[in-house]
């Protein structure tokens, strides 16, 4: 067992060291079918912030060397569409359902015009691993319901809560509402926020988005129904009024551990990380996992995925010129593990 976990180490230091240049992939995933890897992101303008072209995708047989494969989502030129060019579709993530032989494609999705007020998830699905993807909608997750780890006690709280009497953002009280569930209640009709996210497919075959939502205050999970196209209304609350964005996440032996960043717009910042034996919680906060010269800025990235390769895992993250997002770089660092069993992401 130490050999295989040392040679997956090696493996994975060795594919972090060739960190890949010239791919406009960003804040996306990396899935493997059959002997080809293929690597989503968002295809970013030279200038500007919104999506112009779609959803890239690259393809590689090393991890090392790879070729793109042209547009997995392009925008729509249909005015009035959901994914209408000039709108902002970020996070992209790809899965294969089981279930169903279709991969299937959840962003965040921000509609032309509107800033980042929709806070949607967008959902496409394609029959092969480079598309096109067919976008389906895009919607808000889980209106009408209350979180799985909310009490009687805790919706009771929740509903009492004004918004008129908190006016004032980021004051003690204010930030006390949150944890209570002021902006969770004010959005339940509609359905909760969902900006930066990602998916996680656990080994039992169920799927979860996890979701910077709340005005990126709070971060839920929710489950995903059988085919991965909607929601089931099973949702949970994370660390509540943290401010956490760019989630990532990973399963080691019996333990989830989930790597964030805080919400410093597109500056670096400290890295944050999240333990729990069940994705349902209870989840632990930790002290920032990378260790090195830069560690307080994440080495100048934020977190977009975590790559399992065999046993070995790799930290993949955009290091964001917001000047010229295309030239927008990737940091890949190889997971490295404590004694303790803590994950550690180290940079010499």
């Amino acid at each position: 067992m130490r050999i295989r976990l040392l040679l997956a180490m090696l493996f994975c230091t060795a594919i972090a060291s060739a960190q890949p240049e010239g791919v406009n992939a960003h804040g996306g995933n990396i899935i493997k079918v059959d002997d080809t890897w293929y690597w989503y992101g968002e295809n970013r303008p030279y200038r500007g912030f919104t999506t112009e072209v779609g959803v890239e995708v690259y393809t590689s047989k090393d991890l090392k060397s790879w070729e793109d494969a042209g547009v997995a989502l392009a925008v729509s030129e249909e005015k009035g569409s959901p994914i209408e060019r000039g709108c902002i579709m970020e996070r992209p993530k790809v899965v294969f359902c089981q279930k169903t032989g279709k991969y299937v494609m959840l962003f965040h999705l921000e509609l032309k015009g509107k800033g980042y007020e929709a806070a949607q998830v967008g959902f496409a699905v394609s029959d092969t691993p480079t598309g096109p993807f067919k976008f389906l909608r895009a919607l808000r997750p889980n209106p009408g319901k209350w979180p799985a780890n909310f009490s009687k006690k805790d919706k009771k709280k929740a509903l009492a809560l004004k918004q008129s009497d908190y006016k004032d953002w980021w004051t003690e009280p204010w930030r006390e509402a949150i944890k209570d569930g002021l902006f969770l209640v004010r959005d339940m009709e509609g359905g909760q926020m969902s900006r930066d996210m990602t998916v996680y497919i656990d080994t039992d075959g169920k799927a979860y988005q996890i979701t910077s939502s709340e005005d990126n205050l709070t971060l839920h999970m929710n489950e995903l129904t059988d085919d991965f196209l909607g929601f089931t209304g099973r949702f949970i609350r994370i660390a509540p009024g943290g401010q956490n964005e760019a989630p990532t996440i990973f399963k080691k032996d019996d333990t989830y551990w989930l790597i964030t960043s805080g919400c410093t717009g597109w500056d670096p910042n400290a890295a944050r990380m999240f333990s729990a034996k069940s994705l349902w919680g209870p989840w632990e906060q930790h002290p920032n996992p990378c260790k090195g010269p830069g560690a307080d800025k994440t080495f100048g990235g934020q977190g977009t995925y975590i790559l399992q390769t065999g046993e070995g895992f790799i930290f993949m993250a955009d290091q964001w010129n917001p000047r010229h997002l295309r030239d927008s770089k990737h940091l890949w660092l190889p997971i490295t593990f404590t004694a303790d069993g803590k994950p550690q992401i180290v940079k010499e």
